[in-house]
Formats: structure tokens, C-alpha cells, sequence
């Protein structure tokens, strides 16, 4: 302190542009905080040149209050406005990769799974790095927005009477301007963004705190959890079935005009070398219950008949005994359940809510080359694994099986290629594969580039599964694919739908037979006007189709 008063002394015009300088840059801090959207396209100068209301009511707090409460009052404000910014921070992030917005009662337990996201992607110490990087960030946030808020407040009470008439003018000017609705390129001058953002915040966490009670209710009820196992699927006995998801399979694959072109291509030509295998389909579209990310809702909502939304409803549901379209198949005791699960790489007790014998993880299906991003193996590895493993095998039941593929998972780089069935061996091969694909860093910050490889995924996780059925499906065999999710926004476009596309395959005319008034589109690829349902529909839809008789449990 010493040394600065030498130095404000010696060069008192430097101090005092210093001085200003750094005022001008608190208030801008403050008034940007206030004034902040919370969505990335929303983000333009024309936001940053309306009047915070906030800031005029804390300029008349502080000014009312003597020194040690305005400088707790001002400490607090600052405070505020940190939490402030980070919610919109978060409401960016979240929009833009899950198509909502950031849930304060829910939303926390997803950050570890997005350190673990990072830690594949570049691993453990990067992803340490950015976690420690991102407290600090946050703690500094806070203390510089304090700091802002005390050193205006201070300047306010240095120039009480101007400040007073300024603020006065400005509640006036405030008022005008909402009375008469006066706009400034197409915004309102006059703003209460900062109030109407906790608001909403506010209202959110209140509402997903009231659903948890109304949710575990909403479970409990079954329409066909007491139905007796010789009267589920009874229609699919002595049926091979294999459900499969596809990682980010979503509409807009199927119809925005950067990724449309290849993936139409792909499905045409697996619809036609299908039909000459012998192989029939009927397709139609499924609104996921999630968008951009956490494919578990998807699973779990297609498999319980319950929309599963958020992670509180994952965790009450899946503690419970609902029943699974999976779990109805084990508990007929007519078939063997397994699950391929190669994107699960720790433990998975959920396996017993979806009725699994047995759960092939990434560990455990022999693969020995390398990571593709966050994929833990391609593809075409895991479908052939599954059928050397498991499907190609010697049964005493037919089997039913859930298999979650994984290469279509963001960020699409480096993508795997299509390599000769009998030449996959332990996967070694992919490795000359993995170094000569892009690297996320080429793409990931490009949203063309984005489109165009997420495209290129779908095409590839499509060309394996349908591939893997020419090869190694018989008479028997039942497969039921569909997408998990939309791609995050950037990539499937702001505002985009939830929908999926979902496609049933079989030899057996008898099988779509059983679906035909679903009025689904022949072939892999939904027409636009093919029916679109709830994906918390599809379980009591196909158990009814499959002749399974409801009788209803809890409620």
C-alpha cells in the first residue's frame, strides 16, 4: 500500500485513468452479468445496451445504507451476480448440448460424468486439470465480482448527490421505457433479465422437487406388472430378439440436408441388401425423453414405459421393481437375457432392473485395439464379439438381447471404417485405422464439420448393425434398433425435435404382420409422415402387439 500511494503520488494523471479504467471495467462487469443470456446464439451486442433494472435498484440499496451494511450488502450483490453468471454459463452449455436448460436440483451429479466424458477424450490429467481449472475460475469470479460491486458502491456514496439524481433519472427513464415498450434493435430498452433468470431457476428446482414424489407414485403403477410370464410376448416365442440403440440416432440425420444425402444413402441400400437376405422392415419415429447427451434416459425410458427425463427419475425408477420390455423376457423364463455393453466400463448394477443374465462390458469382449474418442471399440468389433461370444453360440432358449452401440458418440473423430468380418480378430487392426482418422480438435469447434462427420458415424453404426443381421441373423431372429437421442444442438440445429428414428426387422412375415397397424414405412427409413409416439409408449405397444396381456400392479 505504501509503494502504490508513492506511486499514486508521483504520477497522479496515471492514477487517476487507472483508477477510472478499473471502475469502468467493474461497472461493465456488473451491468454484463446482469445482462447475460443464457444461450450462445442470444449472445450479441445489442443484448449488453438495455437498462438493468437490478442495477437501479442495488445503486439505491447501497446508497440508503451506512458503511458496514452496504459493503455486506455489496458483497452479497457481488455474490449474487457470480451464482448469476454461472447459471447462464451452465443454461449455455446445457442448451447447447442437451437442447434444455441447467437444473440446480438435479444437474450436479451430471458434472462428474462430464469429467469422466473429458477424461476419455483426453485423458485423466487434462480432464483433473480442467476440473481444478474450472474451481478456480469460479472462486476468482466470485471474488472479482465482489470486488466490482464494493468499489461502485463506494464510488456511489462518494458522489451521494449525483448518484441519487442519477439513479432517480434512471428508475424514471426505466419506467418510460417499459410503459411505452420502446425497443432497440429489437430488444426492449428496459430489462429485468437478471430477476427473470433466478425466477425461472427458481421455479425449476421447486417443480423437479414436487415431481420426485409424483414420479415415485407414477412408477409404482404397472399395466402390466402383475401379468403372468406365460402371457408376456407369447407371439415372439422361440424368437432370437436383439434390441439395439444407436448412439445420437437421430431425426435430423434422416433430414437435415448436410447429413441426409449419406445416411438416406446408406439406409436405402441396407433396406435392399436386407430384402435380399431374406429380411423384411417397417420403421417409424420414437420422441426421446432426452437430447444431445445422457443416452441412459433414452434406454430406460424405451425399455420401462415411463418418460425418464432426468437423472432424480433414473435413479427412484430403476431402484424399483417397474418392469422392463427386457426384464419380460427374462421373467418368462423362455429365454436366456444378455446385454453388450461396451461403452460401460465400471460397475453396472442396473443390470438387474433390465432383466439381464449376463453383461458383456468394455473388458470383457476381447477387444485389444485402440479407444475412438470416447467409443471404447468400433462397432463392427462389438456386434462380431457378441456373436462369438454370445449369439453365435449353442443355446438351450433363444435369447434376447440389448446390445448399445457407441461409435456415433460425439465428438465424431476419429470415426472408424468398415473392415472385412473375418479379418477383425482381437480389433489390433484398428489401430492403423484410429491414427489415420481426424482428430476432435479438427472438428469439434466446426459446425459443418460436425454435421458432416456425425453423418459419416450414423452411416457406419447403420452399415455394421445391418451387416452383422446379413451375416448372422436366421429365420428367427427379431432386431429392433433405434437412435438414443438427438445430436446436441449445434449439430441437429437449435430448436430441433426429440425424435428418433425406431425400425423393426425380421424374416418372419408373421412378425410385422403383428405391427402392421402401426402404419410404420416399409424399409429402415422413416418416411416424414410416419407416425411419431412418446418413446415412453414403444413398451406397452410392443408387449400388446406380441400378444402379452395386461394386468396391472401398484397405483
Amino acid at each position: 500500500m505504501a509503494h502504490w500511494r508513492t506511486w499514486r503520488t508521483r504520477h497522479p494523471a496515471a492514477a487517476r485513468a487507472l483508477s477510472w479504467t478499473v471502475t469502468a471495467l467493474a461497472a461493465a462487469l456488473v451491468l454484463g452479468a446482469l445482462l447475460l443470456p443464457n444461450q450462445l446464439f442470444a449472445l450479441r451486442p445489442a443484448r449488453f445496451t438495455r437498462i438493468p433494472a437490478e442495477a437501479i435498484i442495488g445503486a439505491v440499496v447501497l446508497l440508503a445504507l451506512p458503511r458496514r451494511p452496504r459493503l455486506a450488502a455489496a458483497a452479497l450483490y457481488g455474490t449474487g451476480l457470480a451464482v448469476l453468471t454461472l447459471l447462464n454459463l451452465l443454461d449455455m452449455g446445457f442448451n447447447e448440448y442437451l437442447g434444455r436448460g441447467f437444473n440446480a436440483a438435479l444437474d450436479w451429479a451430471l458434472l462428474p460424468d462430464a469429467q469422466s466424458y473429458v477424461a476419455d477424450l483426453a485423458g485423466p490429467a487434462v480432464a483433473t486439470g480442467a476440473a481444478v481449472g474450472v474451481v478456480v475460475l469460479v472462486l476468482l469470479l466470485v471474488a472479482v465480482m465482489v470486488g466490482a460491486t464494493v468499489r461502485l458502491g463506494e464510488l456511489l456514496v462518494r458522489h451521494r448527490a449525483r448518484a441519487t439524481r442519477g439513479a432517480l433519472v434512471a428508475g424514471t427513464v426505466w419506467i418510460t421505457c417499459t410503459a411505452l415498450n420502446l425497443q432497440f434493435l429489437g430488444l426492449p430498452l428496459a430489462s429485468d433479465r437478471a430477476a427473470g433468470a433466478l425466477e425461472v431457476h427458481v421455479r425449476r428446482t421447486l417443480d423437479s422437487l414436487r415431481d420426485e414424489a409424483a414420479f415415485a407414485k407414477e412408477a409404482r403403477a404397472d399395466s402390466f406388472g402383475a401379468t403372468p410370464p406365460e402371457q408376456l410376448v407369447p407371439d415372439l416365442r422361440g424368437k432370437d430378439v436383439v434390441f439395439t440403440f444407436i448412439e445420437s440416432y437421430g431425426r435430423s440425420a434422416i433430414e437435415d440436408p448436410v447429413m441426409a444425402p449419406g445416411v438416406g444413402s446408406t439406409l436405402d441400400a441396407s433396406t435392399k441388401a436386407l430384402a435380399e437376405a431374406g429380411f423384411q422392415a417397417r420403421s417409424g419415429w420414437l420422441t426421446s425423453a432426452t437430447y444431445g447427451g445422457s443416452s441412459w434416459l433414452g434406454h430406460s425410458t424405451t425399455m420401462s414405459g415411463l418418460w425418464i427425463d432426468n437423472q432424480r427419475r433414473y435413479r427412484t425408477v430403476t431402484a424399483g421393481e417397474h418392469l422392463t420390455l427386457t426384464k419380460a423376457f427374462q421373467k418368462t423364463g423362455a429365454w436366456d437375457t444378455v446385454g453388450v455393453m461396451p461403452g460401460v466400463q465400471k460397475g453396472w448394477p442396473e443390470a438387474k432392473w433390465y432383466g439381464l443374465d449376463k453383461v458383456y462390458n468394455a473388458f470383457q469382449l476381447g477387444y485389444k485395439g485402440p479407444k475412438f474418442s470416447w467409443s471404447t471399440m468400433p462397432d463392427q468389433y462389438a456386434l462380431e464379439a457378441f456373436q462369438r461370444q454370445v449369439h453365435g453360440r449353442a443355446h438351450d432358449k433363444p435369447l434376447m438381447s440389448l446390445v448399445i452401440l457407441t461409435s456415433s458418440h460425439q465428438p465424431w473423430a476419429p470415426i472408424p471404417k468398415m473392415v472385412d468380418w473375418d479379418d477383425l480378430g482381437d480389433g489390433s487392426l484398428f489401430t492403423a485405422v484410429q491414427k489415420a482418422g481426424k482428430k476432435p480438435a479438427d472438428i469439434i469447434t466446426d459446425t459443418t464439420k460436425s454435421r458432416e462427420e456425425y453423418g459419416k458415424s450414423i452411416q457406419y453404426s447403420v452399415t455394421s448393425l445391418t451387416q452383422w443381421l446379413q451375416r448372422y441373423g436366421t429365420d428367427d431372429t427379431v432386431l429392433v434398433f433405434l437412435g438414443d437421442h438427438q445430436p446436441i444442438a449445434r449439430v441437429s440445429g437449435n430448436h430441433a425435435s426429440r425424435d428418433v428414428p425406431v425400425s423393426i426387422v425380421a424374416k418372419d412375415p408373421k412378425v410385422l404382420d403383428k405391427v402392421a397397424d402401426w402404419n410404420w414405412t416399409p424399409g429402415l427409413k422413416p418416411a416424414r409422415t410416419a407416425p411419431v409416439w412418446k418413446m415412453s409408449s414403444f413398451r406397452d405397444r410392443f408387449l400388446t402387439a406380441f400378444g402379452s396381456t395386461p394386468h396391472p400392479s401398484g397405483g
